[in-house]
């Protein structure tokens, strides 16, 4: 009996070593810095400021796993691409340019029905698109932000009223993550601008012959 007590605690005890020994080699989790996309510049105000008579729904765009990730990505070289070690968005990088629109249009005020693709509202026009691009690029020892998105205004009959695509690029003086942030919140300016005043554009355009398409 006293054999089997004694073989007993040594096995506890190796089995307590065990555990804590694989404890120690599970991957910890990485300490990030969490990032918000900046907003660099003020809104310009719009050139009317008279409401549209339509509302407008913003949806997430869709994007490759790549993107589709709170990572900020980076292309060293090539085609490869990778992530900033230690930092990330806030959302993952299609959730952040939506919010970023919405946000740009709520600034804007022409439209001023507007939701998200995150409720189940009814809207006259949805903006929705491809996010291909948003990422830092390597070019040789220069380095830019580029964003491009292939944006479609879409009826509420799911007819697609207009596309384009859009693309910018903003270059860095510093390779340093914070100035890299700073990048794409002025990439994030001027493109979020170019698809505003599109969009508004076009619902303007079709609403003007919107008993024609119905």
């Amino acid at each position: 009996m006293r054999l089997v007590c004694q073989t007993l605690g040594r096995f506890a005890v190796v089995s307590a070593m065990l555990l804590s020994s694989a404890c120690s080699i599970l991957p910890q989790a990485e300490p990030a810095d969490v990032y918000r996309l900046p907003v660099s510049q003020t809104a310009a105000a719009a050139a009317s400021t008279t409401p549209v008579n339509w509302s407008l729904r913003i949806a997430r765009p869709k994007a490759s796993e790549a993107l589709d990730s709170p990572r900020i990505a980076v292309v060293p070289q090539g085609d490869l691409i990778s992530s900033y070690k230690g930092a990330r968005w806030s959302d993952p990088a299609p959730v952040v340019l939506r919010n970023r629109l919405l946000d740009a249009f709520y600034r804007d005020g022409r439209v001023q029905s507007l939701s998200t693709d995150d409720s189940n509202l009814q809207a006259d026009l949805e903006l929705n698109g491809e996010l291909q691009a948003f990422q830092s690029e390597y070019h040789g020892q220069a380095i830019e932000v580029v964003i491009r998105f292939d944006a479609r205004l879409v009826s509420d009959t799911q007819r697609i009223v207009a596309s384009r695509r859009f693309e910018v690029r903003q270059p860095l003086n510093d390779k340093l993550v914070p100035a890299v942030v700073a990048g794409f919140g002025q990439a994030s300016d001027r493109l979020v601008a170019q698809v505003l005043q599109w969009t508004v554009e076009q619902g303007q355009k079709y609403q003007a012959l919107a008993p024609k398409n119905q």
